[in-house]
């Protein structure tokens, strides 16, 4: 099993620098150089080729095979990067995004989707079923670490490395994942589509996908479980950087610190489920949980909005309002390895044939949900005020622990 573990870690470790690189390091250069909270959460439309995975995922299907795609994007991605560095850094004080950055960094996220797609493909392929629980949690928290080395990890080189050295450096780094993808023997195994085993590309498609047992509701539960912790996610972080912390100080907590305790939540969780612990009664444990962060850091919030209070170094606000950041993405690390583990339970119930965009069709729903709250969440807090906006987020994160009453036995 380590032969097959090893090769997907690297490759899910690659397919999260371009959302590390646009979550953690992309806001706060934006926010430090005054943009609204409205136009900060809009950068995140740029995420808008992840959400037609279902477009491109039965082309995958059809035409070649998974690892001739998956090597294809991967060096697609190198050759961006590359693009990417060739150009002028950002002027100090700019306003906006350049566009042919912001057209650039849409390209990194078209290859990054299509990647997605392919090694996803191949992990159905390549794992058995008793494979699932390990290869999920490697998964997500590979996933995570590639976005923590590109967020925080980017975000705390920029004082030494330029633009184009930071850019070339993820050039490299995309084509040794190539040469993975290439030379990995597990893969290489892995054979061909025949035209037999093709699935079936016609206008019934979707309504293939929804007649399979149990897809309707998991669709909606991911759809939704997201929504009230991405919310808060995307403004608490800007809001302790309007109350005084310094911008590489919040990127290395809310990139490397908040991300190690997702991982650590992550672990955990698949942990818990390799223990035979019951899917369902855990993510609903889980879920009660994080509601319970979020009301303390909704709280905690409210407090210092009241007061107009500063965080000040080494006080005691200061420590509870980190502290309170890396909890939620702790539990937040807990939710997502349980939620993933029942997309794949549920797209284990399709045909062999559909099981792979049965799974994009999940994880597209799954992203949609939480792009929606974390582009809106700035123009909502602007509309709304901060006070209502954080409590119709808890409103929001009581909706999937009230939902799974309605899961189907199937998934239990």
């Amino acid at each position: 099993m380590r032969g097959k573990l090893l090769p997907l870690a690297g490759l899910y470790l690659v397919q999260g620098l371009p959302y590390g690189l646009q979550s953690g390091l992309l806001p706060m250069l934006l926010r430090a150089g005054g943009l609204s909270l409205t136009r900060v959460g809009l950068a995140k439309m740029l995420y808008v080729p992840w959400l037609s995975k279902l477009v491109w995922a039965p082309l995958l299907d059809m035409r070649g095979s998974p690892r001739a795609w998956l090597m294809l994007s991967t060096a697609t991605l190198g050759l961006v990067c590359g693009l990417l560095a060739a150009l002028p850094p950002a002027e100090a004080g700019q306003a906006e995004l350049p566009v042919i950055v912001a057209g650039l960094l849409l390209l990194l996220n078209l290859g990054a989707a299509v990647q997605d797609v392919a090694l996803d493909t191949l992990a159905v392929q390549l794992l058995e079923p008793a494979e699932l629980g390990p290869g999920n949690t490697v998964q997500v928290v590979a996933y995570k670490l590639g976005s923590v080395l590109a967020g925080g990890g980017l975000l705390a080189l920029v004082p030494t490395l330029s633009w184009p050295q930071l850019f070339l450096l993820l050039a490299a780094t995309y084509w040794l994942a190539a040469a993975l993808a290439w030379a990995a023997p597990a893969l290489q195994q892995l054979p061909s589509p025949q035209p037999s085993e093709l699935p079936p590309h016609t206008l019934y498609l979707l309504q293939d996908l929804l007649a399979v047992p149990g897809t309707q509701w998991t669709a909606g539960f991911v759809l939704t479980y997201k929504l009230g912790e991405q919310g808060a996610s995307s403004l608490f972080p800007l809001l302790l950087l309007d109350r005084g912390l310094s911008t590489p100080e919040l990127g290395l907590w809310n990139s490397v610190g908040a991300m190690a305790c997702s991982i650590a939540g992550s672990s955990l969780g698949g942990a818990l489920l390799s223990r035979h612990r019951k899917l369902l009664p855990l993510l609903r444990s889980v879920l009660q949980f994080r509601l319970g962060g979020l009301a303390c850091q909704t709280t905690l919030f409210f407090y210092l909005d009241t007061l107009g209070a500063k965080l000040g170094p080494g006080t005691v606000l200061r420590g509870a309002a980190l502290l309170s950041l890396c909890l939620q993405h702790f539990l937040g690390g807990l939710v997502t390895t349980a939620t993933f583990t029942l997309m794949m339970r549920c797209s284990q119930l399709a045909p062999s044939v559909l099981q792979a965009t049965h799974y994009s069709l999940l994880a597209t729903l799954e992203l949609l949900g939480k792009l929606l709250l974390g582009t809106l969440a700035g123009a909502l807090a602007d509309s709304l005020g901060l006070h209502l906006c954080f409590s119709l987020f808890l409103a929001l994160s009581v909706t999937p622990i009230l939902y799974l009453g309605l899961a189907p036995r199937i998934l239990a």
